[in-house]
């Protein structure tokens, strides 16, 4: 009999199901020549330091680095009946399916499991894209080798392992090193992480801005009247005009004199046409959804976080079987799909009767650019199964985020937008005044989706330009100034910031480490960035605004930002070890020099720390004890001074204030 291992029970049924393994047993389920079990999500956990040596069970600096010669787990205390239910199957019988999720945790949820129980027997792997009964069937006919995923286990082992490494080793590191009260936590991605929000938030409290003039002249032509903006000292001009301090570097006129002479100079003039194009413009659909831009068009429209959308998103796969595996990196659909659109568009208007007009009016003919198996990585976009479902048991919430992917699955089947867009330069007096329009021509796409890609334009990219030509001359109507200040950037949303996670590039500088960063997917993964946040809003290093629309870093995230090197902080380590993990995934590197070279980089981080880190201060009369537990204080330097700190922490965490080198109100012991 063939054992399949799913990730938790209600996976485990609906496959159970298509087996027709009905009867229920303690822990699994059972029929003529299968049997489904499951895990109740990672069974497995590290051990912590003493359970290597009693020695790494107090924190001293004096211990580290914590690098295992052995790796250890030992079983979670929920998990412990279920695993030994698994157990007994694996003892007798020596074919399993893996069956858990279809990506690096769930390979590694059962893989561990194999690997504890040193199963030696066959192994295969059901690689489920969605969980409806339609999907099951083609995945139970198209089971894979075992060996063809293997790679991916050992990838969550490399990460996982160099997770404990840099959170055990530089936790305690740099808690020790601060003399901090509470834990100073440190992660791997959650410490960039943490970074990109300091950095914004700083960057916004130090913004100063400054005042700019725009002008808006109306012109009166034999067609009708339109609006065309100044620009200033275009082309070659501009370097000359921001030496004259008159524009910024963006092209806006900081000079309010120069602002109101251009104004005087045009004022009641002429002006000659001397560009009026109209182009046709075409906008292609969007493509169908990744998690991470799931995740952002969720937050943009509806305020919901990133783990919460995660959780629908899952709920919407694992529960309604409304929509396939959500955890995915890719926009993209295989090509060999394209021939069930017809069902998949069939189940659409079957759940939801509202939508049977857009669906009648899709054309099967067209095929988008969304098509293309060169780009698939593991796992497809998210789209609508092609089994129906009852939108009936669906929550709100869940029904908004259905009706987003379903309606983008849709748009394929559309034609582009398409609108004309027209431009027209005057020249007035030797200035140069532009004009834009748009007229609307083929609605396509828009009209399943509405608005989401190329959203609206400024007013003035909207009106209605009248019919003129090169070389007419128009009137100058009245011109009018408007002033402006520059604004800072906006503080980070959970949207924007899974952006910027999977887009770390953008945050670099050194244009060496742009081109590295470019050639991999950022920090975090697409199954971990909502985590990551919610781990540093739960550790209240970051906190939801006032208004709970953005996420802004608190006094205790930026101390902690402040006290660990760069190199800690920077998201260039992390996204290269992003890239590594990747190599251990399709085959191309190993596990143990991968994690040969976090233990070498953690060993110089401690090494270094040691070297700065000071000793006891004595006095000729004696030494300063602490004042609850009369052991030696330390005098330590944080970014806002000197303190001192009990020779004791973390058992005793007693800081006294530093006053010209000595601690306040403390007497020396003779």
């Amino acid at each position: 009999m063939r054992v399949f291992i799913c990730e938790k029970p209600s996976q485990a049924r609906e496959i159970a199901h298509v087996l027709g393994a009905a009867q229920k047993r303690q822990g699994y389920l059972s029929g003529k020549s299968d049997i489904v079990t499951w895990c109740l999500g990672h069974l497995f956990e590290q051990v912590d330091p003493d359970g290597y040596d009693v020695k790494w069970k107090r924190w001293d600096l004096g211990t580290l680095p914590i690098i295992p010669e052995r790796w250890k787990v030992s079983v979670t205390a929920r998990g412990k009946t279920q695993f030994h239910v698994i157990k007994g199957l694996l003892q007798n019988h020596s074919h399993v399916v893996i069956a858990t999720d279809a990506d690096r945790e769930g390979e590694t949820i059962a893989r561990e499991v194999l690997e504890y129980c040193s199963f030696s027997g066959r192994v295969d792997r059901l690689w489920l894209s969605a969980l409806d009964e339609r999907s099951i069937k083609k995945a139970l006919g198209e089971i894979r080798e075992g060996k063809t995923t293997l790679p991916l286990y050992f990838s969550g082992l490399a990460r996982s392992r160099a997770d404990w490494l840099v959170g055990m080793n530089l936790t305690r590191l740099y808690t020790l090193k601060s003399g901090a009260k509470g834990v100073l936590s440190v992660g791997r991605v959650q410490t960039p992480t943490l970074k990109l929000v300091v950095d914004r938030d700083r960057e916004i409290a130090n913004f100063k801005p400054y005042p700019y003039w725009e002008l808006s002249a109306v012109f009166i032509a034999a067609a009708g009247q339109f609006t065309g903006q100044w620009v200033p000292e275009e082309g070659e001009g501009q370097e000359g005009a921001q030496a004259l301090k008159i524009c910024d570097a963006e092209g806006r006129c900081i000079s309010r004199e120069h602002a109101a002479l251009v104004r005087d100079k045009v004022t009641g003039q002429e002006g000659l046409i001397t560009k009026a194009e109209t182009k046709r413009k075409k906008e292609a659909p969007p493509l169908v959804y990744a998690l991470s831009t799931l995740q952002q068009e969720c937050n943009r429209r509806f305020g919901y976080g990133a783990g919460q959308v995660l959780s629908i998103a899952q709920e919407l796969y694992e529960t309604h079987k409304a929509t396939t595996y959500p955890r995915t990196d890719c926009n993209y659909l295989p090509e060999s799909q394209y021939a069930e659109a017809a069902q998949v568009l069939e189940a659409m208007a079957k759940s939801d009767p509202s939508v049977k007009n857009l669906v009648d009016k899709a054309d099967l003919k067209l095929k988008s650019k969304v098509w293309d198996t060169k780009k698939i990585t593991a796992h497809h976009g998210i789209i609508p199964t092609a089994t129906p479902c009852n939108i009936q048991k669906m929550s709100g919430p869940e029904f908004k985020v259905y009706d987003l992917i379903r309606r983008r699955y849709l748009a394929q089947f559309y034609k582009p937008f398409e609108y004309d867009e027209t431009l027209i330069d005057v020249r007035v007096a030797d200035e140069l005044f532009r004009a834009k329009g748009r007229i609307e021509r083929v609605k396509g796409w828009r009209g399943v989706v509405g608005g989401e890609k190329g959203r609206d334009k400024d007013a003035d990219d909207q009106q209605p330009l009248p019919a003129v030509t090169k070389g007419e001359t128009v009137r100058v109507d009245h011109v009018d100034t408007h002033e402006k200040k520059t604004k800072p950037p906006a503080h980070f949303t959970e949207g924007t910031l899974i952006a910027a996670m999977k887009n770390i590039a953008k945050y670099v500088e050194d244009e060496r480490y742009k081109k590295i960063l470019k050639e991999n997917a950022g920090i975090g993964t697409e199954a971990t960035r909502a985590g990551i946040i919610d781990t540093i809003l739960k550790r209240k290093f970051i906190e939801k605004s006032v208004d709970k629309k953005h996420v802004v870093s608190t006094e205790t995230g930026r101390r902690l930002i402040d006290s660990l090197p760069k190199n800690i902080t920077n998201p260039l380590m992390t996204a290269v070890w992003e890239q590594q993990l990747e190599d251990i995934a399709g085959g191309k590197m190993d596990v143990a020099p991968f994690l040969k070279k976090q233990a070498l980089w953690i060993e110089k981080l401690v090494t270094c720390a040691r070297g700065y880190q000071e000793q006891p201060q004595t006095v000729t009369h004696g030494e300063y004890l602490c004042p609850a537990c009369k052991r030696p204080l330390v005098r330590r330097k944080s970014q806002y001074g000197f303190f001192w700190g009990c020779s004791a922490y973390p058992k005793c965490r007693q800081v006294v204030k530093d006053k010209q080198g000595v601690p306040l109100g403390i007497d020396v012991r003779s």
